[in-house]
């Protein structure tokens, strides 16, 4: 009897992977939190007395770090964004589809990009 490719993930196996989205969204929202609060805390702090010339070496630090954190927190916010469509998926019972090829996306692949809506063929075909 040859086995019908499966169409869908269980129950269980959705469980799975709620439970990994869920803890990648609160480590991800704790993270954002942190850097959302280093940025006000540097825009508040600019009432030190150092001298002219150190005083400008610090605030062109102060303003790369803080363009590299305002990088950083968009880039967590999207992947924010990207987990909640995922929990969505599988609340409508369409995650780990292949939004290209309809197949089911690898297990594997999954724990390790949990937002992804594509397999790795789809998605290197797409590259190209």
């Amino acid at each position: 009897m040859v086995q019908e490719e499966k169409k869908r993930y269980s129950e269980e196996e959705l469980k799975e992977f709620e439970e990994l989205i869920g803890q990648k969204l609160d480590a991800t929202r704790s993270e954002l939190n942190y850097i959302k609060e280093t940025l006000s805390k540097r825009n508040d702090s600019g009432t030190d007395n150092t001298s002219g010339n150190s005083k400008l070496l610090e605030d062109g630090a102060d303003t790369s770090e803080r363009e590299n954190l305002s990088q950083l927190a968009a880039r967590l916010q999207k992947f924010i964004q990207q987990l909640d469509a995922a929990m969505v998926r599988i609340k409508n019972g369409t995650y780990g589809i292949c939004k290209d090829t309809g197949k089911l996306i690898p297990k594997e692949r999954l724990r390790a990009v949990p937002h992804t809506q594509q397999t790795i063929e789809a998605k290197l075909r797409q590259s190209r």
